[in-house]
């Protein structure tokens, strides 16, 4: 006899539940349901039994809509695919994971989500969780008591509801959780008997109008106005950001403080912060502003003692720039989710204020406050004008020396990475693009015009291998139905990490400009091999031993090739580079579908 599901009840008394009844069939139906329900457009997965139940229902009886299915080879893939979406689009997907075994390749994909402090669902199935219903072997080797253990100290909440109802309103507040800043990703887990039994019972889609994220944080009213008065009295105020371009609508006020102070402004490069055509765009100069600075306002920063700080890398060693009676103020809500299992909540700084707030709803109310006082204070206006004046020179100044080094650079073999940087940008600039992955080690950010917030999506936030090309998928999701050009300014080492990735692209007709720089090494670790080896007084010579990706070198443009894509290169000469460029653009506009231009580049 199949299991029955348990009609809903209510505690006497109570107001009636409201909501949509469900037409579900079978359990995962009423999964299904909820999702949609939940307005997610896209599910990546790679498919597993453990959730079987699910996978027919998103394509019988949702039909593949809404979620529609996003097919990939490895959970890694999928993950970064819902990274890379939910910072293009604003809004979450779902991904799904195989019982233990998928969920243990998604892991290091969860863990870049949640130090980037991005929203996903990841979800996945177990079980059957009753052992007497266990077929032997594989369905005890990947049953977990209970699943979400493997990734409960990275994800914002986990759960494995027990029964169909609570299926539902883990899924609601799975939702709610993961957007309500900080975000981050959180996982629910299914029994495979709850999903594969027969409803027979009345089940209701939560009414998710009434369930849904709470305001954001706004900051404590005294002391903004504390941080204005310290802001407009200061000698040489810095201000950095880091995340504070999650949020596209607090860009313009942080524009607007910059300028009301003429303070320069150092990105951290996590999202788009600043326009880098913005004369107080001194995100190059970082030592120079803080050496000289008597007060720093950090926005959002995540690692704040590693904006205020310069380090050795061999002794690890490190040491403040600004001066010690710099007065330090933080805006952010990083307090509000820590964990103890990584450092990724970073080093305390001493501060002399801190306030939790979004700075979305912080940031206009700190300019408005601002400019009254600037109004009244004549003396502390003109020192604003004054200081945006000079900042102004010395950035424009700098982007001309950047474009003469990149049209200087170009007879350099392997390519330079200023002027591949510059080629990009020559066949780009008339597209209405978005860089989703790279920076050619901060050459684009120096040379491209970044104008709008959707135009840089930021860094995978763990550091972890085989991001770049998921995310670039998930940006090129977000961009169905534009005519925004998706660039991947990827990694060699990134994406030999995740190539299946290429396949994904290919099904799913995902046109993205994909230029490989290929400097044949993990170059980061080779760089400490180089570093350690100096300063032990060894041989330099044998840093690539373990570090080079070389003999064979990879032909990454046939490798794409094999997938049905477009493949360019190995382009090891510079006057090559351009046409080369030209023609995989070409084939993304007119076949809607990835290309990939392999460059062999410097290493740094």
């Amino acid at each position: 006899m199949e299991p029955r599901v348990p009609a809903i009840t209510e505690p006497a008394g109570s107001e009636r539940l409201r909501g949509t009844p469900s037409r579900a069939e079978f359990g995962s139906d009423y999964m299904a349901e909820v999702i949609r329900a939940l307005g997610i457009k896209y599910a990546a997965l790679n498919p597993g039994s453990s959730f079987r139940g699910l996978h027919d229902s998103l394509v019988n009886f949702n039909g593949n809509e809404r979620p529609e299915i996003i097919e990939c080879c490895h959970e890694e893939v999928a993950v970064a695919i819902a990274h890379g979406y939910a910072k293009a689009a604003n809004e979450p997907m779902v991904t799904i994971a195989h019982n233990v075994v998928g969920l243990q390749h998604a892991t290091m994909g969860i863990f870049n989500a949640w130090c980037d402090r991005v929203p996903m669902l990841v979800l996945g199935g177990t079980g059957p969780v009753d052992a007497m219903q266990r077929r032997p072997w594989i369905d005890w080797m990947h049953t977990a008591l209970v699943q979400g253990n493997l990734v409960r100290d990275f994800v914002k909440w986990d759960d494995q509801p027990a029964g169909l109802a609570a299926c539902g309103e883990a899924l609601a507040r799975g939702f709610r959780v993961a957007t309500t800043e900080p975000m981050g990703p959180v996982y629910v887990c299914f029994d495979t008997e709850l999903q594969e039994m027969r409803v027979d019972e009345r089940l209701l889609i939560p009414e998710l109008g009434r369930l849904g994220a709470p305001t954001a944080l706004g900051p404590d009213p005294d002391a903004l106005v504390r941080a204005a008065d310290l802001l407009v009295k200061a000698e040489r105020p810095v201000i950095v950001a880091d995340l504070v371009g999650r949020n596209p609508g607090a860009v313009s006020a942080l524009v607007g403080l910059a300028e009301a102070l003429g303070a320069p402004v150092l990105d951290k490069g996590n999202r788009f912060n600043m326009p880098t055509t913005h004369p107080l765009d001194a995100s190059d100069f970082a030592f120079e502003a803080l050496q000289d600075a008597d007060l720093v306002l950090l926005l959002d920063v995540r690692d704040a003692y590693g904006a205020l700080t310069t380090v050795d890398r061999v002794t690890r060693t490190s040491v403040y720039v600004q001066p010690p009676d710099a007065q330090i103020i933080v805006m952010s809500v990083n307090d509000l989710l820590v964990r103890s299992w990584t450092g990724d909540y970073q080093r305390m700084v001493p501060t002399d204020l801190s306030i939790a707030a979004d700075t979305s709803i912080a940031l206009p109310l700190l300019l408005a406050l601002v400019r009254g006082a600037l109004v009244k204070n004549g003396a502390a206006r003109d020192r604003a004008s004054e200081r945006g004046a000079v900042w102004a020179d010395r950035t424009r100044a700098a982007r001309r020396r950047w474009r003469d080094e990149a049209a200087s650079a170009t007879a350099r073999s392997p390519l330079a990475l200023p002027a591949v940087a510059a080629s990009v940008w020559d066949v780009i600039k008339g597209e209405d693009w978005v860089l989703a992955n790279g920076a050619l080690q901060g050459w684009a950010r120096r040379l491209w015009d970044f104008r709008e917030p959707y135009q840089y999506l930021g860094t995978s936030g763990g550091a972890g291998l085989g991001y770049g090309m998921g995310a670039s998928m998930g940006a090129a999701l977000a961009a169905r139905g534009t005519n925004r050009l998706v660039v991947d300014l990827q990694a060699d080492g990134d994406l030999l990490f995740t190539a299946s990735a290429l396949w994904t692209a290919a099904h799913h007709q995902l046109p993205i400009l994909t230029v490989l720089h290929n400097n044949r090494s993990y170059y980061n670790s080779e760089e400490h091999a180089i570093s350690v080896a100096r300063f032990r007084e060894r041989p330099l010579e044998n840093a690539g031993i373990g570090t080079r990706i070389d003999d064979p070198a990879v032909d990454f443009a046939t490798l794409a090739r094999a997938f049905g894509l477009h493949g360019e290169g190995p382009i090891t000469r510079a006057e090559d580079l351009e046409p080369a460029l030209k023609r995989a653009l070409r084939f993304v506009k007119e076949q809607g579908r990835l290309s990939l231009v392999d460059v062999v580049c410097e290493t740094r």
